[in-house]
This record gives structure tokens, sequence and C-alpha cells, in this order.
């Protein structure tokens, strides 16, 4: 018998249907001799409903109160997949976040999980109910309702799978896994039996939506077994766990790709010590994410800076970076708005040459010019013109065989 926590996402308990196939598949799982604890997430479109009604009072409303209202959300959905439950026989008990407890910080609509109270879960186990906790929230330490921001429910299965010390987290979505690479550019994308939590890292930090990275960091830092599944179709999904070392690693496992991309370089600045904090030191202060950089050196004492950022900070970084240039004695400052990341990542990197070489002639043979490249152990990241982004994608997804069973 093994204790399994299950998370349904929105749009697995979006209507009562659903709730009520949700519920079919919880008692198939019950008779297979596994003990249940369940995470929901709100009905899809329920959190964007709750915040426009806040909005339409209050267009900057306290923190405190918007997640006493967005919490409800789940509230709804554990209640009714109880109700379901009961309705056929099964004991189910529900708790909210500050039921169980679940303790955060005070930090709301973003807060972090310090602490989880699994006494009364541990007995609703024994007793054979199955245990429905509401997903994306927990209680700081005056008893106020706090809630995790994005990811959230991802955030509270891990936890509370970590806690319960749990055979295998499962994240029920609307995919069937983590696949090679995104099937909407890739028709012959395929998914993955099995990923490594520093590869699901990569792909989560690179643009890959299956899951949030925070879940994945959680999942890494307490070894919880992730696997996504599909609410809608069977199958096995993808298990996330931690490299095995008796098994042979694909050379590459996926390769993800990030639209949201835009570079700043300045030109001719003076080259001295610690030119690189005065730089970036500004853009941090104002809370903008640098991703890749690149130093240029030249002959005439001076160099050229490019950095890349979210598209969305662009605008603001530009300005920022003028200041800077003008108060360095720059030669000018010019941006790209159009760019695109793609990335190819795999632990088998480590003990395989000839990664970056075969990436560089794949996109050399389609003349597609690389601006920046970047490195990790088991990552190689480059910037390409957004225009070029599906056909390097697919280009790159063929040269290293990812549609093949086994590569």
């Amino acid at each position: 018998m093994s204790l399994i926590v299950q998370k349904y996402g929105g749009t697995s308990v979006g209507s009562v249907e659903r709730i009520q196939e949700v519920a079919k598949k919880l008692i198939k799982f019950q008779k297979e001799g596994h003990e249940l604890v369940v995470v929901l997430s709100a009905m899809s479109g329920e959190t964007n409903r709750l915040l426009a009604l806040a909005n339409e009072l209050n267009d900057n409303p306290h923190g405190r109160e918007l997640d006493v209202l967005l919490s409800t959300g789940e509230q709804v959905t554990i209640a009714l997949l109880c109700m379901a439950l009961e309705q056929q026989g099964i004991h189910a008990v529900s708790y909210t976040g500050s039921q169980v407890k679940i303790l955060t910080d005070n930090t709301h609509n973003k807060a972090r999980i310090m602490e989880i109270d699994d006494d009364k879960i541990r007995k609703d186990l024994v007793a054979g109910h199955i245990v429905i906790v509401a997903g994306f929230q927990g209680c700081d330490e005056e008893g106020n309702i706090t809630t995790l921001g994005r990811g959230g429910s991802d955030t509270t299965a891990v936890a509370l799978a970590a806690a319960l010390k749990a055979d295998e987290c499962q994240i029920y979505t609307d995919v069937d896994g983590v696949y090679t690479t995104d099937p909407r550019v890739v028709s012959e994308a395929r998914r993955l039996d099995h990923i490594t939590f520093e590869e699901m890292l990569e792909m989560a930090s690179l643009g890959a939506k299956v899951l949030q990275i925070r879940s994945v960091e959680f999942a890494s830092k307490y070894n919880v077994p992730l696997r996504v599944l599909s609410s809608f179709t069977e199958g096995g999904g993808t298990l996330i766990s931690v490299e095995d070392p008796n098994m042979e690693q694909a050379l590459i496992s996926g390769i993800a790709f990030n639209r949201d991309e835009a570079k700043l370089t300045v030109l001719g600045v003076p080259d001295h010590p610690g030119i690189a904090s005065q730089i970036l030191g500004p853009i941090a202060k104002n809370n903008i994410e640098v991703d890749m950089i690149i130093q240029n050196t030249g002959h005439d004492g001076t160099t050229d800076f490019t950095f890349t950022i979210h598209r969305n900070d662009y605008k603001a970084a530009r300005a920022i970076l003028q200041k800077t240039a003008d108060s360095l004695g720059a030669r000018e400052v010019i941006g790209d708005e159009h760019i695109a990341k793609i990335s190819v990542v795999g632990v088998g990197m480590r003990s395989h040459a000839g990664i970056a070489s075969t990436m560089f002639e794949c996109l050399a043979k389609e003349s597609i010019n690389i601006s920046m490249i970047s490195t990790s152990e088991i990552k190689i990241s480059v910037v390409i013109d957004e225009k070029y982004l599906e056909l390097g994608v697919r280009s790159l997804h063929k040269a290293f065989q990812l549609e093949q069973n086994g590569q």
C-alpha cells in the first residue's frame, strides 16, 4: 500500500461533471489499496473572476483582503469533491490551508510555506478517509489567510508529499506529461517517460510551462518523486526524480525556447574594473532580471556590454541603461526586441562531447545566425532572431533525433 498525494488543476475540476470524473478516479485508486491526499485548485477561470471583482471595487486592493477573497475558490472545489465522494459511499474530509494547518510567512499574495502540521491528515488516513486539501493557501502565525502565488497548488501538493513522506506526488493537468519540446511547434515531439529534477528545473526556467519552478525546486530539495499526468487520458505520464546513476542517460532530453526576450547593448564603455557592476547595478535595483551577459573588450580601451532581459522590461531597462551610459561616457545604447532563446537540455551532456558543435552546425545549415551563447553543465542556450525560432527548434529536434524513443 502506498501513500500518494495527487493534485488536480483548474481544468480538471472546472465543472460538476469533471469533479465527478475526479471522484471516480480517486475511488479506483483507493480500491487498489492506496492512501490518498488530494490537493485541488479553484475551478478554471475562478481566480481571475475573483480578481476582476476586487479590481472593480479597488484598483489596488489590500493584500490581506485579497487573500481572503482568492482563497474561496479552492474552498468551493474541495467541498464539492467531498460531496461527490460521499454520494458514492466513500468517506472523505476536506480542509482549507489554515485548517490543516499549512503555516506560511506573512507575505500576502506570494507567501512561502514554513511548516505543515500533518497530525489531522494522518489520523484521517488511518481511519480510511480520502483527505481533500485546498491548494494555493495557508495561514501565517497570526491566523491570517495567505496565498502562495502563481503555481501555488503545485507547491502545496509537493510540500504535503514531503511532510507526509509520500511515495509519489502526482500532478494531474491538461497535458499528459513533459515533452521533448512544445508539440504545437514540432508535431513529432515525444512524451518523456522520465526526466531528472535538474533537467526539469532548467526547462521550467527556460519557459516550459508544464510545472511551476517553485514546486520543482521543492520536490528536488526534499527528494519527492513527481509525476505529471493528464486528467483526461490514461497513461503513465512523466516521472521527475533524481538522476539514476545506473540508467543510461539520453544526450538531450528536450529543447526549450522563449519568445519573450529582448537584448540591450551599451557600446564603447570605458574598460575598467567594476564596469559590469556599474551597468547592471541600476537594472537590478529596479527589480529587472538579467539573463545572458556578454562583454567584448576592444583594442581602444573600451568594451561593448550586452545582456538579455524579459521583453516586458525592455523600455524601462533601456531608459535606465541610457542614463548609465551617459554618466559613463559610453558611445551609444542599442537594443533589439525581436530575439528569441533556444536551449538544449540534458544531463547526458556531462559525459558526452560534441553537443555544442552539433547544435551550432545544425543552425548554420539553416542559415540561422547566433548572436549570444551561454552554457551550464546540462544546458546550452543561444539567442537568435525571433523569426527563425520555430525553424531552429524543428531543426534541432531532428538533429538530436528526439522524435525517436530512447534517444
